[in-house]
């Protein structure tokens, strides 16, 4: 159980086009702390150190500083989606961000306080990840944590009628308010709701990458369907999935990919694989 991590994103949510500028500076062998990177990227230098954490968050860096190789696939210029054009793309990026666990706040959020509330106040978030602190034994402040939910807010709940002008431009460049995976309680004010849907956007390869990718799973050659609803980074939590929505990936899978079968007998349901895919065969497989 590592320690829980509520800072470094300098109060920024992560931007529509951070993670490709993120991307090139790192591969030129730049460097962020740089008085120059300022100029480099373009803003600054609170969000050169937010374009840093959310290079991290995203699990985009390995721990030296170095481009992952799906990073490279992604976000090179000859890649699979420099500009995140491709919702599928954003889905992958969610799951990495919650699954990295590099961003305390989503990893639980998605995996823990959703199963204890479906529908949610700000406070009522706040108050968990406290006494999530208090139960570790991590001191951690406040103001900090009600920032971070602030900021997790804003990245995935897209801005209504009510702010500014500047406040909606601001809002709608957040990455991941296209998946619409939180959403405001219209008439209830700082409430909001992030409910197990169907995900209609939700590519059934990417399903399949978040099983493959879970080190759970990896020992495995068959995975019980509940497991894959309820497990910790399962795509049954990470996608907020409800269960017959689930179960149409599972079976969209067998149906795409070779050596992998769905049983169900004497109510016992499973995802067994006599081969698995290879992560980048299920990569290469969406994006063509």
């Amino acid at each position: 159980m590592g320690t829980l991590s509520f800072s470094g994103h300098e109060s920024f949510q992560c931007r529509n086009l951070w993670l490709k500028k993120g991307y090139e500076f790192t591969i030129a062998d730049k460097n962020f702390n740089d008085n120059l990177s300022v100029i480099e990227l373009g803003v600054g230098k609170n969000m050169v150190s937010s374009i840093k954490y959310w290079m991290k968050a995203f699990d985009l860096l390995d721990d030296n500083g170095s481009i992952k190789q799906l990073t490279s696939i992604i976000f090179d210029d000859t890649g699979k989606d420099p500009y995140l054009e491709d919702i599928g793309t954003l889905w992958l990026l969610h799951y990495n961000l919650v699954s990295a666990n590099k961003a305390s706040i989503y990893n639980l959020f998605f995996n823990y306080f959703r199963k204890q509330r479906i529908e949610f106040s700000k406070l009522h978030l706040i108050n968990y990840l406290i006494t999530e602190c208090n139960h570790r034994e991590e001191k951690h402040s406040e103001n900090t944590i009600e920032t971070d939910v602030g900021v997790l807010l804003k990245n995935y709940v897209r801005p209504n009628s009510k702010f500014n002008s500047k406040d909606i431009e601001d809002s709608f460049s957040s990455l991941l308010i296209e998946l619409d995976l939180i959403k405001p309680i219209i008439d209830r004010k700082d409430w909001y709701e992030c409910k197990n849907e169907s995900r209609p956007s939700l590519p059934t390869e990417i399903v399949l990458y978040s099983i493959l990718s879970n080190p759970k799973y990896k020992s495995s050659s068959s995975i019980s369907f509940n497991h894959l609803l309820n497990d910790e980074n399962s795509p049954g939590l990470v996608f907020a999935l409800d269960a017959d929505s689930l179960l149409m990936h599972v079976k969209a899978i067998t149906e795409k990919f070779e050596g992998v079968v769905y049983k169900e007998d004497a109510g016992i349901r499973e995802l067994q694989f006599s081969s698995k895919p290879e992560l980048s065969d299920v990569i290469e497989a969406y994006y063509d």
